[in-house]
C-alpha cells in the first residue's frame, strides 16, 4: 500500500466520525436503559489526590467542574493519564504521548537542537510552545511568562502521572494566553509504603540510551517524591548528539488534617549538538546530511517552588504556590553567514575554521499565586467561587555575537573582544482573577470571569548597529500596560456523564524580547510592531457511555489581531529577497475538534477472554487565515493560511489488550502549512516557503511480569522524510528535519 496516496479530506473524516458515533449510539440504544444502569455502575470515580473527576481509564478523559482551586466549567479540557498510554515515553515523543489532544500541533525539533519539541493548538505556533501557558504541578517553569515564555524545560515522561491541557477559556484563570495552558502533574508519593522503587532502562536507534530512576513513600506526616533520569543518544543526523540530566524531588508535610506543606525541586542539565538547517533542494536530496560540526547549545535548568493548601472549612480551600526560577540558555555556534547552504569554512590565512559566535541568555524570576475556591448555596443552589492573584518578577540578561573560538567543542569563552550586544529586561506583571460558577437549575450552570493584568517591561542595554558602520546604539526603554479581560461559560448537563459546554473569553500577548532583540535571525526586524489581542470561543458536547465510549464534538472560532509573523520582502536596492519580521494582520481561525473512543467489545461484554480492542479518532479542522493586512510592497495578504497552521490534523489508533500484554498503533496525518505569511510555496530562500503534509506511523507494546514490564516500539515505522519547521534562527537556519525511522526497547521494575 503507499501511503502517499491516503488522503483524508476534512469531509471524509468528518463523516466517518458521524456515522461511527451514530453506529455506537444506535447499538447503545438497542441495549436498553437497564444496560445504561448497569454500565453507570462500572464508572470509575477516583479520589480526589489522584485524579478528580477524570471519566474514563483509557488514557483521555475530562476535568470536573472543579478541581482543587480551580474552575473548568464550561471550559473544553483534557487530561491524560500516561500510565494508561503504550508510547515513547523515555523519548518524550509529543506525537505519542500527547497525540490524542484534537488538533495538537507539533513543532517536531529536538533531534535538531531545541532541548524540547513544542506544541500549539488551533492554528497557533507551537514552536517552544510559545502561544501556551507551559506549567508543573500547576506552577510556571518557562523563563518568563510574558518577556520570553519560550519552553526549554519539560519534565520526563516517565514521571508524569497526567497532563492537563486547557483551551484558550484557560487565559481567565491561568493567564491571557490565546494557546490555553498545559500542566504536567508529577507522579506523587505512593501513600501505603515507607519507601517505592522504580527503574526502567531504555535502548535503541543511534545509541540511545535512557535510565530512569525513582524512589517515594510516606512516613507518618511526611511524604516524599524524587526521581532521575540520563539520557545519551547520538542523534538521526550527524552532528545531533544530545545529552541531558533530568531530576526532580517533592517533599510534603501534612500539618494538621486541614494544612499541608510542600518544597519541589526540579533541575535540567543537557548539552546539545545542533546540525543546522537544511535548503529545500538538499532535503530533497538527503534529509539526514548535515553542514555544521560546531553548534552547541546548552540550558541549565532550575525551579525550586514553595506550597501550601488551606482548607478554611469544608467548603474552602486556600492555596500559595511560590515558584522561584534560574536558568540560562547558552548558544555556541557557526552563525547564520551565507545561510543554510554554506558550509562551514576554514581561513586560508589561519588554516582553522572561523571563529564562531558565543550568545549567552538568563534568567531569574520569581511567581508567586494565590488561589481561593469557596462552594455557597445561594437561592438553594450549590455554586463556586474561586479567585486569586499572581504576582511575577523576572530579569533577563542577553548577549550576543561575542568572538568564540575556532574549535568545534563546547567552548562559552570569548576570544579577542566583546559581545555585539548586551541587554538587560525585565518584567513585573500583577494578575488578578475570579470566576464564579453560578448553577441556575440543577443541569446548568453559568461562568462569568475578569482578569485584569498589570504589566511593566523595561530594556536597558546596547547594540551594534552593523548596518551603520558598526555603531553602538544604546538602547533604554519602559513601557506600562493595563490589560482587562472577560470571558463567560456555560454547561448543560444532559445526562449524568455527558454535558454540552461553551465559552468566550478574551486573550492577548504582548511582544515578547525574541520579536523585539531575537538571536541569531537572519530576518529583519519592525521596530513598530504592536501586541496582539483577540479572543477565543468554542462550544461541544462530550462525555462517556459506561466504560466502552468516550467522545468530545466541538467547534471553536479564535480571532487574533496584530499578531506577529514574518513577511517575504525584495530590497529594492538590491533586489535580493529577505523576511521582516512585524505585525501581519488579523486572522481569524475556526474549526473543529473531535475526540471519539470506543471499546467494540465492551458493548455486549465486560469480562472478554480475547482481550479488549480500543480504537480512537483525534481529528481537527482548523481553517486558519488572514482578515486583513498588507506587506510593505503592498501586497494584500487577506484570505492567506496562517503561518504552520495545517487545515487537517488527524490521528487514528488502535489498542489491544489481553491479561498484561497491550500493543498500540497510531497513524498521524498532518497537512500542509506555510513558513510565511504570503503563503510562499518554493523560494531560493530556505526560510520560507510551503511545509509539505506528511503521514507518521508509530508502534508500542507492553507487556507485565509482576512487578517487571517489558516496552518496546517503532517511532516513524515507515520512515517518512518530513518536517515541521523553517526557522531564520538556531537550531538553523533554514529547514529542520524531523527525525526518521528508529527503535527502542525498555526494562523496568517496580519495588
Amino acid at each position: 500500500m503507499c501511503w502517499n496516496r491516503i488522503k483524508l479530506t476534512f469531509k471524509t473524516v468528518a463523516l466517518i466520525n458521524l456515522l461511527l458515533f451514530i453506529s455506537v449510539i444506535n447499538a447503545f440504544a438497542q441495549k436498553g436503559a437497564d444496560t445504561l444502569t448497569s454500565l453507570e455502575k462500572d464508572t470509575i470515580t477516583l479520589n480526589e489526590v489522584e485524579v478528580t473527576g477524570t471519566k474514563t481509564k483509557n488514557g483521555i478523559g475530562n476535568l470536573s467542574e472543579t478541581v482543587g482551586t480551580v474552575i473548568y466549567s464550561g471550559k473544553k479540557n483534557e487530561v491524560l493519564m500516561l500510565d494508561s498510554i503504550d508510547a515513547n515515553k523515555a523519548q518524550n515523543n509529543p506525537r505519542q504521548i500527547l497525540g490524542r489532544i484534537p488538533g495538537m500541533n507539533f513543532s517536531e525539533t529536538e533531534g535538531g537542537g531545541f532541548p524540547s519539541n513544542g506544541f500549539g493548538l488551533r492554528g497557533l505556533n507551537p514552536t517552544q510552545s510559545i502561544e501556551m501557558n507551559t506549567r508543573q504541578n500547576g506552577y510556571n517553569i518557562t523563563s518568563d511568562i510574558y518577556g520570553y515564555n519560550e519552553s526549554y524545560y519539560n519534565p520526563a515522561m516517565e514521571a508524569v502521572q497526567r497532563v492537563e491541557v486547557v483551551r484558550g477559556a484557560a487565559s481567565l484563570q491561568f493567564g491571557p494566553q490565546f494557546g490555553g495552558t498545559v500542566n504536567f502533574v508529577m507522579k506523587d508519593a505512593p501513600k501505603d509504603k515507607k519507601f517505592q522503587y522504580t527503574t526502567q532502562q531504555t535502548g535503541g536507534s543511534f545509541n540511545l540510551f535512557n535510565s530512569f530512576h525513582s524512589i517515594g513513600g510516606t512516613v507518618k506526616k511526611w511524604s516524599y517524591y524524587s526521581y532521575g533520569q540520563y539520557k545519551n543518544t547520538q542523534g538521526w543526523r550527524p552532528n545531533s548528539a544530545y545529552t541531558a540530566f533530568t531530576g526532580f524531588a517533592k517533599i510534603g508535610y501534612q500539618a494538621t488534617d486541614k494544612l499541608k506543606f510542600g518544597l519541589e525541586y526540579s533541575v535540567l542539565r543537557n548539552y546539545i549538538q545542533m546540525p543546522g538547517g537544511l535548503t529545500d533542494a538538499e532535503f530533497n536530496k538527503d534529509s539526514r546530511q548535515s553542514f555544521r560540526t560546531r553548534n552547541w547549545l546548552n540550558s541549565p535548568w532550575n525551579i525550586i517552588t514553595g506550597t501550601a493548601e488551606y482548607k478554611m472549612t469544608k467548603n474552602t480551600t486556600i492555596t500559595v504556590k511560590s515558584a522561584y526560577l534560574l536558568s540560562q540558555r547558552n548558544l555556541v555556534w557557526r552563525n547564520e553567514d551565507g545561510g543554510p547552504g554554506v558550509a562551514d569554512s576554514i581561513s586560508p590565512v589561519t588554516n582553522q575554521y572561523v571563529q564562531r559566535e558565543v550568545q549567552r541568555e538568563s534568567f531569574t524570576s520569581s511567581t508567586t499565586e494565590a488561589r481561593l475556591l469557596s462552594n455557597y448555596k445561594f437561592l438553594g443552589m450549590n455554586n463556586s467561587f474561586a479567585g486569586g492573584v499572581r504576582y511575577f518578577s523576572g530579569k533577563m540578561k542577553r548577549q550576543g555575537g561575542g568572538p568564540g573560538s575556532t574549535g568545534s567543542d563546547f567552548d562559552m569563552n570569548l576570544y579577542g573582544g566583546d559581545y555585539e550586544y548586551s541587554l538587560d529586561f525585565t518584567t513585573t506583571n500583577l494578575g488578578l482573577f475570579f470566576e464564579n460558577i453560578f448553577r441556575v437549575t440543577k443541569n446548568w450552570s453559568v461562568t462569568p470571569g475578569f482578569r485584569y493584568e498589570y504589566i511593566n517591561s523595561t530594556i536597558n542595554g546596547y547594540i551594534t548597529d552593523d548596518d551603520n558602520g558598526g555603531a553602538i546604539v544604546t538602547r533604554k526603554e519602559s513601557r506600562n500596560r493595563n490589560i482587562p479581560l472577560l470571558g463567560i461559560g456555560s454547561q448543560y448537563k444532559v445526562s449524568k456523564t455527558t454535558n454540552i459546554y461553551a465559552n468566550w473569553s478574551q486573550a492577548y500577548r504582548p511582544m515578547d524580547y525574541s520579536s523585539l532583540t531575537p538571536i541569531g535571525v537572519t530576518s529583519k526586524i519592525d521596530p513598530k510592531m504592536k501586541d496582539a489581542y483577540g479572543y477565543n470561543a468554542d462550544m461541544g458536547w462530550r462525555g462517556t457511555f459506561g466504560n466502552f465510549l468516550n467522545f468530545d464534538l466541538g467547534v471553536f472560532y479564535l480571532e487574533y489581531n496584530r499578531r506577529i509573523g514574518l513577511i517575504s520582502q525584495t530590497d529594492p536596492n538590491t533586489g535580493n529577497t529577505y523576511t521582516l519580521r512585524t505585525n501581519t494582520g488579523n486572522s481569524v481561525s475556526k474549526g473543529i475538534e473531535t475526540y471519539v473512543e470506543i471499546n467494540p467489545i465492551k458493548m455486549f461484554t465486560q469480562n472478554s477472554k480475547v482481550g479488549n480492542i480500543s480504537l480512537f479518532n483525534s481529528f481537527a479542522y482548523v481553517d486558519a487565515r488572514y482578515v486583513s493586512g498588507t506587506a510593505d510592497d503592498g501586497t494584500s495578504i487577506k484570505g492567506n493560511h496562517v503561518e504552520y497552521a495545517p487545515q487537517t490534523i488527524n490521528r487514528f489508533g488502535a489498542t489491544y489488550g489481553l491479561r498484561k500484554f497491550s500493543v498500540t498503533y497510531q497513524f498521524s496525518s498532518t497537512g500542509k502549512s506555510y513558513g510565511d505569511a504570503n503563503n510562499t510555496v518554493s523560494s531560493s530562500d530556505a526560510l520560507i516557503g510551503i511545509i509539505p503534509a506528511y503521514r507518521v506511523m508509530d508502534l508500542s507494546a507492553t507487556y507485565l511480569i509482576k512487578n517487571f514490564n517489558l516496552k518496546a516500539g517503532v517511532n516513524n515505522l515507515t520512515d517518512a522524510r518530513y518536517f515541521t519547521k523553517r526557522t531564520d534562527e538556531y537550531p538553523g537556519p533554514g529547514i529542520i528535519p524531523a527525525q526518521g525511522r528508529s527503535f527502542y526497547f525498555s526494562f523496568g521494575a517496580k519495588f
